[in-house]
């Protein structure tokens, strides 16, 4: 959780940043921009912080994740250590930005680079180095009077402080480990989106109880909709009893142990020998760290609670919600080919 309470924007250096694959310009203001009027702090503070209430953390990372080599972690330490002047540095990091912007369909956009303190992060109150792109304008109107029955009708473009393209506060904390950072990139889809976090940011899944729910969860639910059909006989309604006995751990432990989950949500023996194989391909396939133990994130189980779906869908007709008990539906076909299930239940409401 990310309070904004006492914060306080320090320093900021604003500019922009072309696509020179299409032939457009880094425009590199010369000194930081000056914040004297207290309503365009303000809205500055929701156009940059609004977002990041309930952010995930990343770390900093490189080729052969030595992120000592990454560039915004350098740029990073020589901010929170004062080594050089903040608006060289912010200067740096457009110019790094320009270089590797170099897909065609990547849109200019305005950079603005500020210095944080006093930000409040689950309790820890850290400085924070935050760097935002926005990417699109947006027409607005005007309406002026001159005191008089007569009004004058004025139109532009600007930015929606509602809408932060791209942006990440890099916390200063955790610093051995590559600092903790959170990201927004709402045009995250297409190649020429990911420059972002990979070219740009080049960032990973922080180590922590958030990703590691999300990440068993999600190895979980791939393993019971797409590797136990390859190896067993498993119905549509046992796949989603298994789902639901996986959210249902979640949900019901502070902590989780592999072992334990294995024996309360598979229970087959057979069954929890050929996921421990599976596992550890999927951890091998997508690089991921072997955690048997580690506390739940409420909030990981929340959002993946949302793709776990408990959804039996029959042709384009009908939805049937399994939320539990498999014991209480039957599936059958007639003798003239048509299939069907059968649902028992106690009350109707």
């Amino acid at each position: 959780m990310i309070d904004t309470t006492n914060t306080h924007l320090a320093n900021i250096s604003v500019h922009h940043v072309g696509n020179k694959t299409n032939g457009e310009r880094l425009l590199l203001s010369k000194k930081e921009l000056a914040l004297a009027d207290k309503k365009l702090e303000d809205l500055l503070f929701q156009f940059f912080l609004s977002s990041f209430k309930n952010a995930e953390f990343y770390n900093f990372t490189f080729t052969n994740k030595e992120f000592e080599l990454n560039p915004l972690y350098n740029y990073a330490v020589k901010v929170f250590e004062r080594k050089t002047d903040f608006h060289k540095q912010a200067t740096d990091i457009a110019r790094h930005l320009f270089e590797i912007t170099n897909h065609p369909q990547i849109k200019a956009g305005d950079l603005f680079v500020g210095l944080f303190t006093n930000l409040s992060v689950n309790g820890h109150v850290v400085n924070a180095l935050g760097i935002f792109k926005s990417e699109s304008k947006q027409s607005f109107l005007q309406l002026n009077s001159n005191n008089s029955d007569e009004f004058q009708l004025l139109y532009d473009e600007g930015i929606n402080i509602e809408q932060l393209d791209k942006g990440c506060l890099i916390l200063d904390t955790d610093s051995d480990k590559g600092y903790k950072i959170c990201i927004i990139d709402k045009r995250n889809k297409g190649p020429e989106a990911q420059y972002w976090r990979d070219n740009f940011l080049m960032i990973r899944p922080a180590q922590d109880e958030f990703h590691h729910t999300s990440d068993f969860l999600s190895l979980t639910k791939t393993f019971v909709t797409a590797g136990m059909p390859e190896e067993f006989e498993v119905s549509k309604t046992e796949q989603i009893d298994l789902l639901n006995r996986s959210m249902e751990y979640f949900k019901t432990h502070e902590s989780f142990n592999k072992r334990e989950f294995e024996s309360e949500v598979f229970q087959d023996e057979t069954v929890i020998k050929s996921f421990r194989k599976f596992d550890k391909v999927y951890r091998e396939d997508n690089e991921l760290e072997a955690f048997d133990n580690f506390d739940i994130s409420e909030k990981a189980v929340q959002k993946q609670g949302r793709v776990f779906k408990s959804v039996l869908k029959l042709d384009k007709n009908f939805h049937i919600y399994i939320h539990g008990n498999k014991e209480m539906i039957e599936q059958g076909v007639e003798k003239d080919g048509r299939k069907f299930y059968k649902i028992y239940y106690k009350e109707e409401s």
